[in-house]
């Protein structure tokens, strides 16, 4: 299946959800995206280089080396931020690092209505599935 697809058939799986990206953070490229409105382009753009920046921006970059150097270890390229839940007035955003491939990044948005808990137990559910398509 390919990952337009399986993006738009995990959207249905998440409680009230209205709209998905997956996002290469390396690139700032926005891969697939499916939403149930229309959005002007330079919304959707934004959303790629907002990722971007909330997991590999310089000033999260310089905290991860600050980190690792006060516990001495090693830069072995691992991230720390795996996780954002960002609750803005009307939607929750929920954006989760893959594990097979850690540069890319899932978004999943839905209505503020919907259970924080079970949507974040579903987004981390379909990751398995949307990193296969890749």
């Amino acid at each position: 299946m390919s990952l337009d697809a399986k993006l738009s058939a995990l959207v249905n799986t998440i409680p009230e959800c209205v709209g998905a990206g997956y996002v290469d953070i390396g690139s700032g490229m926005l891969l697939s995206i499916k939403t149930v409105d229309s959005h002007p382009g330079d919304v959707i753009n934004l959303v790629a280089a907002a990722t971007a920046d909330l997991f590999a921006g310089s000033n999260v970059s310089t905290i991860e080396k600050m980190f690792r150097k006060a516990r001495g270890i090693a830069d072995d390229g691992h991230h720390y931020f795996q996780e954002i839940v960002v609750n803005s007035d009307n939607l929750i955003h929920v954006f989760l690092r893959g594990k097979k491939y850690p540069d890319y990044v899932a978004v999943w948005v839905c209505r503020r209505t919907a259970n924080l808990g079970m949507a974040l137990t579903k987004a981390r559910l379909a990751m398995p599935e949307l990193e296969a398509a890749m």
